[in-house]
């Protein structure tokens, strides 16, 4: 969407704060021994005290109201009570959700507990990479450049990205135009982002894979060829100069 009027400004920071905020204590709450399940119904509980609408079930009746994605997992990840979180997890969650009328994006990878098996250098880069990102972005840029800023960064890093993964715009539904923001170079691109419009930037970043492949329970994503994936998003306005980060909190 393009914000052109005070009221829309105010619905888009409203339910961006709501996903931001979920995402944030869903983190905090998150711990060894916990089901996915367990911690989805945590942030399902505070987006009805919000009185906002899980995004993904809304849009996809997607089974659960939030994807948590662990270790070898990309996205998408099912919430279930026979997955259980353990120390040292790289876990990701992504919370998005509607609020009277206007969606937004969020999401975060961490390091569950001690990081026992040496997922915080991702971690790093991709939160990193994304800021990095977000920096450059701004009315008239080519979409593709920041999608080459992100694939080069990765590769000094000693990383991949997943070029099937993409961010999109995002405002007055969950996935709207420009539909696709890639993480890497696509010549074939030839948006711009454009002032005033709410989008959904987001990096993954991989160890190995470069494509997510579905699995069998027709939502979760993994590598084509392994390896482990961070994640962040932000939903952001366009500015003519640096964006406004609507899902901006600290310590995410």
């Amino acid at each position: 969407m393009s914000i052109t009027r005070d009221a829309e400004w105010q619905g888009m920071k409203k339910v961006s704060e709501v996903v931001a905020v979920t995402l944030r204590e869903m983190m905090l709450y998150a711990r060894p021994g916990m089901a996915t399940a367990q911690l989805d119904e945590y942030g399902a509980a505070m987006l009805r005290k919000f009185g906002a609408v899980s995004a993904p079930k809304a849009t996809y009746d997607f089974p659960g109201s939030t994807c948590i994605s662990l270790n070898h997992e990309i996205a998408h990840g099912i919430p279930s009570g026979n997955k259980i979180l353990s120390e040292g997890d790289l876990v990701n969650i992504d919370v998005s959700a509607e609020l009277n009328g206007y969606w937004a994006d969020n999401g975060c990878s961490f390091v569950l507990g001690n990081d026992i098996h040496h997922h915080q250098k991702l971690v790093n880069a991709s939160k990193r990479i994304l800021n990095k990102a977000l920096l450059h972005i701004k009315a008239g840029v080519r979409i593709a450049e920041i999608g080459r800023l992100i694939e080069n960064e990765a590769r000094k890093a000693g990383f991949k990205v997943i070029e099937n993964l993409t961010g999109h715009g995002v405002g007055k539904g969950l996935h709207e135009a420009p539909f696709e923001i890639p993480n890497f170079y696509d010549r074939a691109n030839r948006g711009r982002f454009s002032r005033n419009s709410v989008v959904a930037v987001e990096t993954f970043i991989s160890t190995r894979s470069s494509f997510a492949d579905t699995m069998s329970d027709g939502w979760t994503l993994m590598g084509d060829k392994g390896g482990y994936t961070a994640q962040h998003e932000h939903t952001i306005v366009v500015t003519d100069d640096r964006p406004l980060i609507l899902t901006a909190l600290n310590g995410i």
